[in-house]
């Protein structure tokens, strides 16, 4: 804010200027982002709309988490890939499709290109 001027003095210039704010009671805010997600605690969350246009201050108690993705592979997609490519070992298998990302086609080749 700006120094010198209390908040009611503010809030009177801001909504003669068109701006409305307005404090949210939020308990915890989620950002997901494609890494992860961002967490906020105990936030203070403001809304604050200008211009047709609405957007949020947030300030508390942050905390980032990575994205963990529990991959789930299929003893048949173990199989089809262990018999297309002739690799008997199912660990070794199991690693190029969670490598692949569940992919079979590309844990096949990987598999492939790993043999030859």
């Amino acid at each position: 804010m700006m120094p010198n001027i209390d908040p009611r003095t503010m809030k009177s210039l801001m909504a003669k200027m068109g701006i409305k704010s307005t404090e949210l009671n939020a308990t915890r805010v989620v950002i997901e982002t494609p890494q992860g997600e961002i967490l906020v605690e105990s936030p203070q969350v403001t809304k604050i709309e200008a211009q047709g246009t609405v957007s949020f201050q947030v300030s508390g108690t942050v905390t980032e988490m990575e994205k963990s993705v529990k991959l789930d592979v299929t003893d048949d997609d173990v199989k089809l890939v262990s018999e297309t490519t002739g690799v008997a070992d199912e660990a070794v298998v199991r690693k190029a499709l969670e490598d692949a990302q569940g992919n079979i086609a590309k844990a096949i080749m990987e598999l492939e290109k790993q043999k030859g």
